[in-house]
């Protein structure tokens, strides 16, 4: 995957942790006296090649490299790895040596000698032998003893494992390494589905549609080299990713895949025709079937097929393709009576066995063209796949039914709600849509409404969502006593719930458990409990009840095995202020995650599970953490286009925690992106609004802070703001020099349970009214309520110094700079700069860093990694900030220690440290 071709992408994606510990290696070589040796393994096509260009690019000169590159005709000549690096070298460098090395008279232990000497002639900091799998014994020879050579550079050899066998060089090489040198082994794995995401992103210069990125995930298995031939054989301009996704395949790619077959022989091919047609994972006792052969000699075919590298042992007694681009050649390259034969034999003994995953009978019929018996097998199986928590699965399948029977009611109504439980809220509403409109019936309508309700609130359409429930209200009267009536009951109560009504919310659960107690309905019945209690923690006078229904209906659902009400249930228990320890939250959080993926429900199980934890970590007062879970989130979450607002779960909340660390570079950027994606409908506008003034106001922009406050309070009117968002705002507008009378209207909407947030959201304004003596008891009380975080704990301890400054009592305000300093250890941006303003205010130093310069907690770990030696982007890197913050605390640490380079921190760190001089 060379980085200069044509059509591949500008960056490479999914390979970060792996160029970080090369890059490191290469550092701990330049710094010792012997060598470095790393191994990268990995596919044909998976990035190894990729991986040593962004290496060497990283590098401050790429003179100080050798790369040389073998080919499959390389095995036969002698010392061709070195003399292709040779050949890219300076020229006239070593110019005697390497004709030494060329020149078959000369003896091969003297050729080797000419080829160390070239070697070490040239310095290298990097010497790099490309796909050792095809080198020749001399080159296979020579790096091993390149180990030998005294100096600081690193040695880097990359090959295909599926390649290496007993009869080639290469693999004694291996094992002897492993023996004499500490050998870094690096294996190059296929791209996650966000990774795969990213790479489309990065080439497309757009986020992918889920369905796209993940039937392209499946295409090409995650093998970078596949997929980027496959965006360019589609051209440049707008592409259609889901078109790409079922294209058929380049001509190159395919004729590349085929010519693996040359060499079998007519048995082998057969099989790998039959396995081509079969699937994905193919059961051996069904290929037997399907080729007529008997069990040893299907089992001679295919160990030689493995040993070829075409099939892979999936798991026991299963087979499948090692790139699912091959099995995708193969198979269109046989008649159409040829594959509808194998899929009717594949049928007919998939169907006479019991144990058959419905789904595989379901495609198999539907290839033998038994359309009939292909609906007949997706009814079953797509009930299965959503008892399984496999929600795309069964949305793929319903899909295939309805490919056949368009109006049918029971399969649109499963692809409505597998949709909604995958985040696909756009197909979900299309589904559900139609859905009513081929509704039969007052049960089939009432189910039909009760979809659309739920994903009109998903989809931020509020209004809409009140209507729809108007209109269930009105069917379920028609309805008799039964299990319809029972769940429109309980999704009436939730979408009170949703909207904050509690006592309707309370009167429709109740009558959705009595109902279900009557008919012996426990899935309904733990749903319905858990709309009462998640209404009853909406009220402050009940919240205790609330919460004690959560817990005992979350260990009710477990039991029943209706994962998706537990994982409600414990999310809006964790939504709450509750006195739990940090390890009991995170305890129900765990639960929680691992009830939603069973539930198949993704904004649980990834969104809400990450944002548990930054809230944790926050909590805490670990920012650095906080970060690290929200981006993690992030990746996992697949970076692709779910909605047609293109939905980004976590992108607010991510940079709220960049202005927390004082990047708002990343904030604005963040900030742009969701504005721009926002619909008037969305559900997270006022957050969204609220983000866009709060970067104004960090940056600031008074004039442009004072019209997006406007715009927000028009959009908060009638919404919750929650107390800490509110603590943001109202914090942004202070630093801004809004006057406090233009913020107070923000906290008249606050919710949720925030006594103390609002105790210190009012002494902020009133400190800025200028009455310190008020503002004083509201920060003091802030500042020992537990259920705020540590670092708001932190700023309300420095709120307090300043009204005490400001009330002449100056001992007592320095009294509190070391507990607000404990607080903000592990937090940084305007919280901290507040803190040092206070220091500055009172006269006061932080602990010194060598000799009498002082540095806060957050530079003095910028220092230590200085003294490790990264640079501004590598810092930016470790400590998730930008590299323009980083910029900024390497200049603070090198004024205020008194010296002009990285080297100099370095020397005053090493004398600061204990037990030094």
């Amino acid at each position: 995957m060379r980085a200069g071709r044509s059509g591949v992408s500008p960056v490479m994606i999914g390979r970060a942790d792996e160029l970080r510990r090369l890059r490191g290696l290469l550092d701990a070589a330049r710094d010792g006296a012997q060598p470095g040796i790393a191994l990268i393994a990995g596919e044909p096509g998976v990035g190894k090649s990729r991986l040593v260009h962004e290496l060497i690019s990283g590098m401050a000169t790429r003179s100080g490299t050798l790369i040389g590159q073998a080919d499959p005709g390389a095995l036969g000549r002698p010392f061709e790895l070195l003399l292709d690096a040779l050949d890219g070298a300076a020229p006239g460098a070593a110019a005697e040596l390497q004709a030494a090395i060329a020149d078959p008279a000369v003896g091969p232990v003297e050729r080797l000698r000419a080829g160390l000497d070239a070697v070490r002639a040239n310095d290298p900091d990097v010497v790099v032998f490309e796909d050792l799998h095809w080198a020749d014994s001399e080159s296979v020879a020579l790096f091993e003893r390149l180990g030998d050579l005294p100096g600081s550079r690193l040695l880097v050899g990359t090959y295909r494992p599926g390649e290496v066998d007993r009869r080639n060089p290469a693999a004694d090489l291996l094992t002897r390494l492993e023996r004499r040198y500490p050998v870094t082994y690096v294996r190059l794995e296929r791209l996650s589905l966000d990774d795969t995401s990213a790479l489309l992103t990065a080439m497309t210069g757009r986020r992918p549609p889920y369905r796209a990125a993940v039937a392209l995930q499946n295409r090409t298995g995650g093998n970078p080299f596949f997929l980027e031939e496959l965006v360019k054989a589609a051209g440049g301009g707008e592409l259609d990713l889901r078109k790409l996704s079922v294209d058929p395949l380049p001509w190159n790619l395919a004729d590349t895949l085929r010519r693996q077959l040359d060499e079998l022989d007519h048995t082998q091919e057969r099989v790998i025709e039959a396995a081509a047609v079969l699937g994905r994972k193919v059961p051996f006792d069904l290929l037997a079937v399907v080729t007529g052969l008997a069990e040893d000699d299907l089992i001679e075919v295919l160990r030689e097929l493995v040993r070829r590298g075409l099939l892979v042992e999936l798991g026991d007694d299963e087979f499948g393709f090692r790139h699912a681009l091959a099995r995708e050649a193969i198979s269109e390259q046989l008649l159409g009576r040829q594959r509808r034969r194998l899929h009717e034999l594949a049928y007919e003994t998939l169907a006479a066995a019991d144990d058959s995953d419905v789904a595989l009978i379901a495609h198999h019929a539907k290839g033998a063209g038994r359309y009939d018996d292909m609906v007949a097998a997706v009814r079953r199986g797509v009930e299965k796949y959503l008892r399984m928590g496999s929600t795309y699965q069964a949305l793929q399948l319903a899909e295939m039914g309805l490919a056949e029977v368009p109006d049918d009611v029971e399969l649109l109504a499963v692809a409505a709600r597998s949709a909604w439980l995958v985040g696909l809220l756009d197909d979900a509403h299309r589904y559900a849509k139609m859905c009513l409109r081929c509704a039969t019936n007052t049960g089939e309508r009432s189910g039909a409404l009760r979809l659309m309700a739920r994903v009109a609130w998903e989809s931020g359409r509020r209004d809409e969502m009140s209507s729809l429930i108007d209109r269930l209200c009105e069917t379920i009267q028609d309805l008799p006593d039964n299990e319809e009536r029972a769940a429109a009951m309980a999704a009436i109560a939730q979408s009170f719930m949703l909207r904050d009504l509690t006592q309707p919310a309370l009167r429709w659960a109740d009558k959705a458990v009595e109902l279900a107690d009557r008919l012996g309905l426990p899935d309904i019945r733990v749903t319905a409990l858990v709309e009462k209690g998640s209404a009853l923690v909406n009220d402050p006078a009940q919240v205790d009840s609330g919460r004690a229904l959560l817990r005992e209906v979350a260990d009710e659902a477990e039991k029943a095995g209706v994962w998706l009400a537990k994982a409600r249930a414990l999310n809006n228990l964790l939504s709450t202020p509750y006195p739990l320890s940090a390890d009991e939250q995170r305890d129900l959080l765990e639960h929680m995650r691992i009830a939603a993926e069973k539930a198949g429900f993704d904004s649980l199980a990834v969104a809400a599970y990450f944002q548990g934890r930054a809230s944790l970590a926050i909590h805490d007062g670990d920012l650095t953490a906080a970060i690290a879970a929200i981006d993690d989130g992030r990746r996992r979450d697949q970076g692709v286009l779910r909605t047609s607002q293109g939905d980004d779960y976590h992108g607010a909340f991510r940079a709220g925690l960049a202005l927390e660390a004082g990047d708002v570079d990343l904030a604005a950027s963040i900030s742009v992106r969701l504005m721009e994606s926002m619909s008037a409908f969305s559900k997270g506008r006022t957050g969204i609004l609220g983000l866009a003034y709060h970067v104004a106001c960090r940056q600031g922009d008074q004039a442009a802070a004072e019209r997006a406050l406007d715009e927000l309070l028009n959009a908060a009117d009638g919404r919750k703001i929650w107390g800490d968002m509110l603590h943001d705002l109202v914090s942004a507008g202070l630093f801004a020099r809004i006057a406090p009378e233009r913020l107070r209207p923000l906290s008249a909407n606050m919710g949720g349970f925030a006594e103390n947030w609002r105790t210190l959201v009012e002494a902020q304004l009133t400190e800025a009214e200028r009455h310190p003596a008020e503002a004083l008891d509201g920060y003091r009380r802030a500042m020992l309520a537990d259920d705020l975080p540590a670092a708001v704990r932190g700023t309300a301890h420095v709120g307090a110094a300043r009204c005490l400054v400001a009330l002449g009592r100056r001992d007592e305000a320095a009294a509190l700079l070391d507990p607000a300093t404990r607080l903000l250890e592990n937090w940084d941006g305007w919280r901290v700069a507040e803190l040092a303003e206070l220091r500055d205010l009172l006269g006061a130093r932080e602990h010194p860093v060598g000799g009498d310069s002082q540095l806060t907690p957050r530079e003095l770990e910028v220092a230590h990694l200085l003294a490790e030696g990264l640079t501004n982007a590598e810092l930016a890197r470790r400590l998730f900030i930008s590299p323009r913050t980083a910029a900024v605390h390497v200049s603070n640490i090198l004024s205020k220690l008194g010296v002009s380079s990285r080297t100099q921190v370095a020397d005053r760190i090493s004398s600061a440290a204990p037990g030094t001089g």
